[in-house]
């Protein structure tokens, strides 16, 4: 008797067994094309491919930036961290079309930066493209709002277009009380938010940003700092910065340290304000 019981355990157990294997093998099935779905999903905003960066100097060379390859995609908040003189700020020119490579390639938004003529790098600029830069780069003789509605002047946006478009951005970075003044009637962080909306209003896919807290204090750094985080989580704009500030580097998500023109370290973080 005892022996058919222990017969009975057996069989069943070696059912469930196999029922639980067939369980796993169909949620590998199952999970593993979503996983690839998810990251088809996730666009390639910029590829950076074996790129290097030379500078003439009298009848030499200096190599800014050597093999560098990388790749970003939407909705990133990341920063390209290292001393002056690694490489970020020459990175960041070639991605925003400021700049070419001198060997390798650039791929913003599907299209190779060092193959644009002038007219189309203008073009991708001003369509695609949001700057930020630690000068602000305001007119002085014009308003908050005009300052901010300047990009889509370019655009050939409607007057009432625009007019929305620039109270909805100066909106999101609370400065809607502060439309007829001119910059010199702000603050140091009342300025780089007017830059910010700039940057904003034409709802770019990619806003770069170059040491943009360099002259400010701690309490606006931290609050611009905000904004961008808040833009980026609500929009999925990429944002990729050029810095060694400690305050800026508290929020990425993923950091990319250069040092003498190489990539020496990429990893994601956990942002620690």
């Amino acid at each position: 008797m005892q022996r058919c019981k222990d017969i009975k355990r057996e069989f069943i157990f070696c059912c469930l067994e196999n029922i639980y294997t067939k369980y796993l093998e169909l949620i590998i099935c199952v999970s593993a094309p979503l996983r690839d779905k998810r990251k088809r999903n996730m666009e390639t905003i910029v590829e950076v491919k074996n790129l290097v960066k030379k500078f003439q100097i009298g009848t030499g060379f200096f190599t800014a930036l050597k093999g560098v390859n990388l790749e970003f995609t939407e909705g990133e908040f990341t920063g390209l961290v290292g001393p002056s003189g690694s490489g970020k700020t020459t990175l960041l020119n070639i991605i925003g079309s400021l700049d070419v490579p001198s060997e390798g390639e650039v791929v913003v938004l599907g299209k190779s930066v060092g193959n644009l003529t002038p007219k189309d790098a203008a073009q991708l600029r001003k369509e695609e493209l949001g700057f930020i830069f630690q000068n602000y780069n305001l007119l002085p003789v014009y308003t908050v709002f005009e300052n901010v509605e300047f990009p889509l002047l370019l655009l050939n946006m409607s007057s009432d277009e625009r007019k929305k478009r620039v109270l909805e951005t100066l909106e999101w970075v609370g400065l809607t009380n502060k439309v007829s003044s001119r910059p010199s009637q702000l603050s140091g962080g009342e300025c780089q938010r007017v830059a910010i909306a700039r940057a904003m209003v034409k709802r770019p896919k990619l806003v770069l940003a170059d040491e943009p807290t360099a002259n400010l204090d701690a309490a606006n750094s931290h609050n611009i700092l905000q904004t961008m985080e808040k833009l980026n989580r609500e929009l999925k704009t990429t944002f990729i910065f050029a810095t060694h500030d400690e305050k800026v580097i508290g929020y990425l998500r993923r950091k990319i340290m250069l040092a003498d023109g190489k990539v020496v370290e990429d990893k994601r973080t956990t942002p620690n304000p």
